[in-house]
């Protein structure tokens, strides 16, 4: 049985790619950290588009409990094959730099980061037997220009973005692909307490984006039809910034 794993699944960017990779014929690996009710309700939406799935709850920012839980369900189930990882889970804790605390810089990067290592390192070993694999990691357009009042998650997601492009050279002749795409102003719980309709005039087509349009490119790059790209960064903010 062909599997996607999806972190950070039970909301927003997460929720709306484990529906597209269930719309594409995957049984869909929910990961989440504490809100079993929303990763139920991604479950339920997963089983309405045709496929089925489960959930894995783990708190990517703790090492432990991923090789805890996620190298117990690989090796527990042979006959499943995590064919597409998409590294999406994230958090934000903002402040500017001259008041950034340690466990908001900790936070952040073991979150956004250190979790990218940590989840991929354990799914590549079966993508390179199986010489077959498609690796997309969320990232963001902090990431890319960097904002103020986001040090550590710029640096989280510039992080990610270094390691995607690395990762890419390193698996390309075993079939598997790397890349990540680049959400700028999504409609999500992370951006509900900006203002969005000062925003939106910064923004050429004048609106914030939608998790859905996130996860057809997320489909996309994890199709076969996306075999010869590799290494890239897709922006999707609406001409925001390239």
């Amino acid at each position: 049985m062909k599997c996607a794993l999806v972190t950070g699944g039970s909301r927003g960017i997460g929720r709306a790619v484990c529906a597209k990779m269930a719309a594409m014929g995957y049984y869909v690996l929910i990961n989440y950290k504490s809100n079993t009710e929303e990763a139920n309700k991604t479950l339920h939406l997963v089983k309405g588009n045709g496929s089925n799935g489960e959930l894995l709850q783990f708190d990517v920012a703790d090492k432990e409990q991923i090789k805890e839980v996620l190298e117990s369900w690989i090796n527990a189930n042979g006959d499943k094959i995590i064919e597409v990882l998409i590294n999406n889970a994230g958090v934000r804790d903002d402040s500017l730099m001259v008041w950034l605390k340690d466990e908001q810089w900790d936070k952040v990067i073991n979150t956004s980061l250190n979790s990218f290592f940590y989840v991929t390192r354990l799914v590549l070993d079966s993508m390179m037997v199986n010489r077959y694999g498609r690796i997309i990691n969320v990232v963001s357009l902090s990431g890319i220009k960097g904002l103020p009042g986001q040090t550590n998650y710029s640096a989280a997601k510039a992080g990610v973005i270094g390691a995607t492009k690395a990762l890419a050279q390193e698996v390309g002749r075993s079939g598997i692909t790397v890349n990540a795409v680049a959400p700028g102003y999504i409609k999500t719980d992370m951006t509900e307490e900006l203002d969005e309709k000062e925003l939106r005039r910064t923004i050429p087509v004048n609106r914030f984006g939608l998790p859905e349009e996130v996860a057809h490119a997320v489909g996309f790059l994890a199709s076969k039809e996306a075999s010869y790209i590799t290494a890239e960064v897709l922006s999707i903010n609406g001409g925001l910034y390239s």
